[in-house]
């Protein structure tokens, strides 16, 4: 409930640690394309509207007053995924010429891998945003795509159940111990970016960020716990309850995952309890 007293959509002002704040600034010092009345002004303009209208539950967007050319958003990992109660934050600067040319989007890492299609720096290799290889439907339309489109995209093809096949040089349904593998490096990572987010959250979502892992950390370390003991193969937990009869059991638990996940715990605990949250 307390997410909901965090609006969806947003007008804010402070940009100052966006990754794309210092590139084509607007207005009189910077780039005028993006003045109020310019054809990409106005196209801006309805993408906001989309996104005030549309977004679903667990994506949450800033927009910036001052420069119209910028937007934040963040997806909540979901439920059935390594990415699970995760934050994941996109730093998106629309072109001059939009939508002629796609967005340019950057995944805040903290210097961690999420996905194959992410690198530690945060760029991101994607067909929809022409900077992957792709055909047809997979590319940039001017016509048909929106911004709603690339983030709920990014939910569905990046954040998703079995990231290892994110690679498109891996066939689905090959190599599916490799996958549980990438899964459990995943959520390692997932866990570190709690502890970077609690330490740094980003301008305009600190409040949301403080409040989320406060409602979520308990289930974030029993999750911690299920998945350390091999009880529940990662991506799976749901609850205490629901896990211990119907989620199967992790066979593939090597010391590459166990022994981060007991320096990671403490740690998460103790992060947590200064939150606010339960912490064990």
């Amino acid at each position: 409930m307390a997410e909901l007293a965090f609006k969806q959509f947003d007008v804010v002002s402070d940009h100052s640690d966006h990754h794309f704040s210092s590139v084509g600034k607007q207005g009189k010092s910077g780039d005028d394309r993006f003045n109020m009345g310019t054809t990409v002004y106005k196209n801006i303009m309805r993408e906001w509207k989309i996104l005030d209208k549309d977004l679903p539950d667990n994506i949450y967007v800033r927009v910036y007053d001052t420069r119209v050319d910028l937007l934040r958003a963040v997806i909540v990992g979901v439920t059935g995924t390594p990415y699970r109660d995760g934050l994941f934050f996109f730093d998106i600067k629309f072109p001059p010429d939009y939508p002629r040319h796609p967005p340019m989007v950057n995944y805040r890492s903290h210097g961690l891998f999420i996905n194959p299609m992410i690198d530690s720096y945060g760029h991101i290799c994607w067909s929809l945003l022409n900077t992957w290889f792709g055909w047809g439907y997979q590319r940039w339309n001017p016509t048909q795509s929106t911004i709603l489109q690339v983030l709920v995209s990014l939910q569905a093809l990046v954040l998703n159940d079995k990231p290892y096949y994110g690679d498109p040089g891996k066939p689905v349904g090959k190599n599916n111990i490799h996958s549980k593998v990438y899964s459990q490096d995943v959520f390692i990572s997932t866990c570190k970016s709690h502890l970077y987010l609690l330490r740094n959250p980003p301008k305009n979502f600190e409040d949301f960020t403080a409040d989320h892992f406060r409602r979520r950390a308990g289930d974030i370390m029993r999750a911690c716990c299920a998945y350390a003991s091999g009880r529940v193969e990662v991506g799976y937990y749901i609850n205490e309850i629901d896990s211990a009869v119907t989620c199967p059991l992790s066979n593939h638990l090597t010391d590459r995952f166990k022994r981060p996940m007991q320096q990671l715990y403490p740690l998460l605990g103790e992060a947590f309890t200064r939150n606010g949250g339960r912490g064990g």
